[in-house]
């Protein structure tokens, strides 16, 4: 579910392999493309060894479940349950929520048609170039990563700078618009239960511009010939405050519990959200960020799913612990960091694992 950024060459040693990258992002025409051609094996360049990316002992476990938070319950209930979910796993899933079931089925159904548009269409699309404020392409590491992942990607800017429209696919573009309103609207609510579940002022988060910044990024996980070869998207976890997202029902989205994978199981007209790294900064430990991954997809139907991720909209402030999170008790787990020198950290580097609140961490002292 992670963010998309600039691209950032770091050519590998290898110029073949070099090469056959070049090549495929020139095609445009990214892994769906590669489907349609009817293609048996996967390139090389998307297979993941063992080295580096090893599996934990369990693969995946039914032995824990994914919280699913009724949001018809109580105020006091849901404020209890989203902070007993977030201090846990990361991750839970919200139904009876106030987003109309339509709004969510046509976004969806809204990147699922423009990736099965034909490739011409979609190509004058396809750019690393995200000035405009929209772009699609595979993999927004796919120069960095020790392994490109089997999937295509919509990325739209859509606040605090709206992209130029022009730059997000006709076929997608009033649906956009419309889903960004009705996430704002559940995003607010969510930072205000967060908010209470900490013991902090409702609006703590929204005076931090945590509603500010978002950005969209639409996956679509095509049909893979040899899914247990690579991977729909690697291991790691968020660098923004919250993700809101919405899938259609195909499963292959995976959240690390212990040394399990935990399969989140689709509900149909429900809402999948998690904590990202600057929010369990800003908690001062008490939420997590928690690592998940996209299984290469093994099923002749697509996995398309939309997240937004709330990010700080005033990049140039500086964020740690909420300062009425720390006591003599609890000092502060984080030290201070200025935003932008928190992004760039997260995208000078492949998509991979949880190192950024490691960093961070007042113990660490790289």
């Amino acid at each position: 579910m992670a963010n998309s950024g600039p691209l950032n060459p770091n050519p590998v040693p290898n110029s073949d392999r070099l090469e056959q990258l070049k090549q495929f992002d020139e095609s445009k025409i990214g892994v769906k493309g590669l489907v349609d051609k009817g293609l048996t094996t996967i390139p090389s360049f998307f297979i993941h060894s063992e080295e580096s990316n090893p599996e934990p002992k369990t693969r995946s476990s039914n032995n824990h479940c994914i919280p699913v938070v009724d949001f018809s319950a109580s105020r006091e209930t849901v404020v209890e349950q989203v902070h007993r979910a977030s201090t846990s796993l990361g991750f839970f899933q919200i139904i009876n929520h106030s987003v109309p079931v339509s709004a969510i089925n046509r976004i969806v159904g809204s990147i699922k048609s423009f990736n099965e548009q034909n490739n011409e269409l979609k190509m004058k699309y396809y750019s690393r170039d995200i000035t405009h404020g929209a772009a699609y392409s595979t993999n927004f590491d796919l120069y960095n990563s020790k392994a490109a992942s089997w999937r295509d990607t919509l990325q739209v800017r859509l606040s605090p700078t709206p992209p130029d429209w022009e730059y997000v696919p006709e076929v997608c573009r009033e649906a956009v618009m419309e889903w960004d309103k009705e996430v704002v609207k559940i995003g607010e609510e969510l930072m205000g239960l967060l908010c209470e579940g900490l013991g902090v002022e409702k609006d703590r988060l929204k005076e931090l511009s945590c509603l500010d910044g978002r950005v969209m990024a639409a996956h679509y996980y095509p049909y893979c010939p040899q899914p247990e070869l690579t991977k729909g998207l690697t291991p790691h976890t968020d660098p923004g405050v919250l993700t809101v997202l919405v899938q259609n029902e195909m499963s292959g989205l995976q959240v690390k519990f212990g040394e399990d994978w935990v399969d989140l199981k689709p509900i149909p007209g429900a809402i999948v959200i998690n904590i990202g790294d600057i929010l369990q900064i800003i908690s001062n430990d008490e939420y997590k960020s928690v690592v998940h991954r996209v299984l290469a997809n093994p099923f002749q139907e697509p996995r398309v799913s939309v997240a937004i991720f709330f990010n700080p909209g005033q990049r140039e402030n500086s964020f740690g612990p909420l300062p009425e999170l720390i006591s003599d008790e609890k000092p502060a787990v984080y030290r201070e960091f200025m935003y932008t020198d928190y992004m760039g950290r997260f995208f000078s580097k492949e998509l991979d694992g949880k190192t950024l609140t490691n960093y961070y961490r007042v113990s660490n002292q790289i």
